[in-house]
C-alpha cells in the first residue's frame, strides 16, 4: 500500500529565527513534488523533518497507508522512506558494496542484496563499474551511485535534497531521466533551486516563503 504523507502544523526554529511556521500540507502518493525557495528558507529542514530524521518543535508528521490510523514512527516505517542528502558519504569500498549498504542494514544479504544492488546500478548506468572503488568515481557518478543506494531499498517515499547540485550537465540529465522514470511508481519530494528543472520533473511545484508553503 502506498504511503500518504501529511505535515500538520510544523514549526521549527533555530535560536530566535523561526524557519517553519505552522506548515500544513498533504502529499499524495506516487507523485513528484519539487520544493523551491531561497537559501535559508527551510527546504532542507522540512525534508529532514518529513523523513523523520529530525523532530519538529511543534506539529506532527503523519504517515498512513490507506487506513485512517497514523503509522507508528518505528523502524518498519523508517525503512519505507529514504532521504538522499547532498553530502553523499561514500565508503572506501566497491561501487557494488556502496550500492548494497542500505540493503545490508535492513538485513538483506548475499545473492539477493547483490541482485537488487546491481539492478539499482543498472538504473543509474553504473552496473559496468560495480567492481570499481567508489572513491575513484567522478562527482556526477558519485551522485548517481548515491541515488542507486537509495533506490536499491525500494522506498515508498524518496526525499532528494538538491539531487543535481554541483553536478555537470550530462550527469544532471541522467539523474533527471531516472527521476522521470520513477513517476507514478513512488512518491518523490525533491528540493531544487532550478525552476526549469522543477517544472520538468514535478507533478506539483511547491514554494517555501516566510516559513509557509504554497503551490505554484
Amino acid at each position: 500500500m502506498s504511503l500518504v504523507l501529511k505535515a500538520e502544523g510544523l514549526w521549527k526554529s533555530y535560536g530566535q529565527k523561526a524557519v517553519l511556521k505552522g506548515i500544513t500540507y498533504t502529499f499524495s502518493p506516487n507523485r513528484i513534488y519539487a520544493l523551491m525557495g531561497p537559501n535559508g528558507s527551510g527546504k532542507s529542514t522540512l525534508l529532514r523533518i518529513l523523513s523523520l530524521l529530525d523532530p519538529a518543535d511543534e506539529g506532527r508528521v503523519i504517515y498512513t497507508d490507506g487506513a485512517s490510523t497514523p503509522l507508528e514512527h518505528d523502524i518498519a516505517l523508517r525503512r519505507r522512506i529514504t532521504l538522499l542528502l547532498p553530502d553523499i558519504g561514500l565508503f572506501n569500498a566497491s561501487v557494488l558494496s556502496n550500492a548494497s549498504y542500505g540493503l545490508r542494514v535492513r538485513g538483506v544479504k548475499g545473492k539477493e542484496a547483490k541482485k537488487r544492488a546491481l539492478k539499482a546500478l543498472s538504473l543509474v548506468g553504473l552496473e559496468q563499474k560495480h567492481r570499481q572503488n567508489a572513491l575513484t568515481l567522478s562527482s556526477g557518478e558519485a551522485q548517481r551511485l548515491a541515488l542507486a543506494r537509495a533506490l536499491a531499498v525500494e522506498p515508498d517515499v524518496l526525499f532528494l535534497d538538491e539531487p543535481t547540485a554541483s553536478v555537470d550537465a550530462e550527469n544532471t540529465g541522467v539523474i533527471e531521466k531516472i527521476i522521470l522514470e520513477m513517476k507514478g511508481r513512488r512518491s518523490i519530494i525533491l528540493s531544487t533551486h532550478d525552476e526549469a528543472q522543477a517544472r520538468r520533473l514535478a507533478d506539483v511545484v511547491l514554494y517555501l516563503k516566510d516559513g509557509l508553503i504554497y503551490e505554484g
